[in-house]
């Protein structure tokens, strides 16, 4: 499925003149939802540690940003604030994508310290720094979780922790913030058709090299072992277009909602 282009000017749009910020923005889901949002009419902040090409494709404003750090989130925001003005819409993506291999024995601590600096923390320090604007603005925090927030398996215990972590703040950010006109959602995808498994070197790859599949193999079969009821991955602009719904002020009482893109995947209540 093909990115969206950037907005004609000439039509009405949901987002119209409104701001965003989005986190791990040059690739993934992140790109989507850049896209979408600069489709639908908004002015796009993308951070990322390496913007690339894409990402100016569907905005002037990214930042090359290391956001797992105490700093780099302060400097998105400060960027942002520079380039738009003020902050409407923040979108928290970024994640860890580092692989784990073992299980939790074999999860030392700067594992543990990088998956929550780039998971976890990097929301609530972005979230912290965008607030002021944001609550100016009575605007929109949209966090992205995983499926892997519900069910956590071992061989993705830290980014399983990190993600459920993700998901409770989300839920305290909507409860505290709400009577003062901010709405904090949660969009928690399952599989989704990303680099992770399509990419050489990704972890699709090696997961493929483990299980003597080819990587093509791996993408057509993994659905349907883990159990995916659709037997299908998302894509990442069906996660984008959520994004941009619950962005968007189609519905002004939603919040604190948890929102499952996973095509079946969560199998509980």
């Amino acid at each position: 499925m093909a990115l969206s282009q950037a907005p004609s000017s000439q039509s009405p749009l949901p987002l119209a003149g409104r701001t965003a910020v989005v986190t791990g923005a040059s690739r993934g889901i992140g790109l989507a939802v850049t896209a979408e949002l600069s489709r639908q009419g908004a002015r796009v902040v993308g951070g990322a540690r390496t913007p690339g090409r894409e990402l100016a494709r569907y905005t002037p404003h990214a930042l090359a940003v290391d956001l797992s750090t105490p700093q780099g989130p302060a400097d998105l925001a400060a960027y942002a604030l520079e380039e738009l003005g003020h902050i409407d819409i923040l979108v928290n993506n970024v994640a860890s994508t580092l692989p784990q291999k073992g299980g939790f024995l074999t999860i030392d601590d700067d594992l543990w310290r990088t998956e929550f600096d780039l998971t976890f923390l990097s929301c609530v320090r972005t979230s912290r720094a965008c607030l002021p604007s944001l609550l100016d603005r009575r605007g929109t925090i949209v966090n992205i979780s995983s499926a892997h927030a519900r069910v956590p398996l071992p061989s993705v215990a830290a980014y399983s922790a990190a993600k459920a972590a993700l998901t409770n703040l989300s839920k305290a950010l909507s409860e505290e913030f709400a009577p003062h006109g901010l709405r904090v959602n949660t969009v928690t995808p399952g599989l989704v058709r990303t680099g992770v498994w399509t990419e050489p070197g990704s972890e699709g790859e090696r997961l493929a090299h483990e299980s003597g599949l080819s990587l093509e193999e791996l993408v057509e079969s993994l659905p349907g072992e883990a159990g995916v009821s659709t037997g299908q991955f998302a894509e990442p602009e069906e996660v984008a277009a959520l994004v941009a719904f619950l962005a968007s002020p189609a519905t002004p009482n939603l919040t604190g909602a948890d929102v499952v893109l996973d095509g079946g995947m969560i199998k509980t209540v």
